[in-house]
């Protein structure tokens, strides 16, 4: 049942399907004071996570900061040096990666060659002891739900790139795991086709009700199917929260500059508010008194006559992206300033325009 604190499910269950019909509605997962040092060096600092049953959450950063460590200690890959991780309020710290009850997907599709798309999905189930007629109604089950159940009798190598991690997908789910971890899955796909497994994840993923930690560097694969998005950097958590929190109110700097696409305009502030360019624009947070540099989002940046507040300005470049052009202008100021505006807006190098600033909340820090 669908309650205020679950997510809601894309579509219902079905008794056709067992793999369906008798998932659970998720387990609460919790990393409480996550440390893990290699040697005198400390990757990890002392990270608290808590996720919710049936939540997906993605721990999004850059290379080196942490993340997919940390979903190796979840996954008992890795020994943490400090902290617990606990399932459902059990600590399950020291527990065995085979013991925990754990379905993980990888970039790489570590399928076996010599078995045929049906026995690479059923395979865990037989190390588990399932007899061979139930391990392959549920191996074709788990496919159905991947949509590749007519290319069950194949071999992987007679598969798509996409399909294999499809079938990937379906092995790690056929256990029926308490929690499923994806550790970039879909990096080594071409963009059309991450698009598409993306949202296949996010469609199984709330029909199952399964509890989910994704590990990305890509913020548009995480913004589009996280509940929650975790942000990391130099092995901390920087923020947690949802997509549009993370978007509309980052809490850091280094958030606002990972997340989305912002430019870097030097201001004015009182505390409160930043002056700039003749416009007053709320702060999100307050800082000190000074020269500040305030991250503008290109939504927030529009062409104006002269007879608005804003800044002359070249354009340098200018992108046609179907429903909307992104460009890029340089200020008479010296700064470079993205902005999004419509594809009727047709504006191309060279040309001499006026931008502004919509009165939005704008994150600031003290100028360097």
């Amino acid at each position: 049942m669908t309650t205020a604190d679950s997510p809601a499910r894309a579509l219902p269950r079905t008794s056709e399907n067992l793999l369906l019909h008798e998932t659970g509605e998720g387990t609460t997962v919790q990393l409480a004071g996550i440390v893990k040092e290699f040697g005198a060096t400390r990757v990890l600092h002392g990270v608290d996570l808590d996720i919710a049953p049936g939540e997906f959450v993605s721990l999004l950063g850059p290379s080196g900061c942490g993340k997919t460590t940390l979903l190796r200690i979840l996954a008992g890959l890795e020994d943490s040096t400090d902290g617990t991780v606990s399932f459902d309020g059990k600590d399950v710290s020291r527990v065995p990666t085979n013991k925990r009850d754990i379905g993980m997907v990888f970039q790489s599709y570590s399928l076996f060659p010599h078995l045929r798309v049906l026995d690479n999905t059923a395979f865990g189930l037989r190390r588990r002891g399932i007899g061979a007629r139930e391990a392959a109604k549920r191996a074709q089950d788990a496919l159905e739900l991947v949509g590749l159940g007519h290319l069950a009798d194949r071999f992987p190598h007679q598969l798509s790139g996409g399909q294999q991690q499809r079938v990937a997908l379906a092995r790690a789910l056929v256990t029926e795991p308490r929690v499923l971890l994806l550790d970039e899955p879909l990096s080594a796909l071409d963009a059309k086709v991450r698009v598409q497994l993306r949202d296949e994840i996010r469609r199984i993923q709330l029909r199952l009700g399964i509890t989910t930690v994704f590990v990305t560097h890509d913020q548009e694969e995480a913004l589009a199917v996280s509940d929650r998005i975790a942000v990391m950097s130099a092995g901390r958590i920087e923020q947690i929260g949802t997509p549009g929190e993370l978007y509309e109110r980052p809490s850091s700097p280094e958030v606002a500059a990972f997340v989305g696409l912002s430019s870097v305009v030097p201001a004015v502030s009182d505390g409160a508010v930043a002056r700039v360019w003749g416009l007053e624009l709320p702060l999100l947070r307050p800082v000190d008194a000074g020269a500040v540099e305030i991250f503008v989002r290109p939504e927030n940046v529009r062409l104006v006559t002269t007879a608005v507040p804003g800044i002359d300005a070249t354009v340098q470049e200018s992108t046609f992206l179907g429903s909307f052009r992104r460009t890029l202008v340089r200020t008479s100021d010296g700064e470079m300033i993205t902005l999004q505006h419509p594809v009727g807006e047709a504006i191309t190098y060279d040309d001499v325009v006026r931008v502004s600033i919509d009165p939005v909340p704008v994150l600031a820090r003290v100028a360097s």
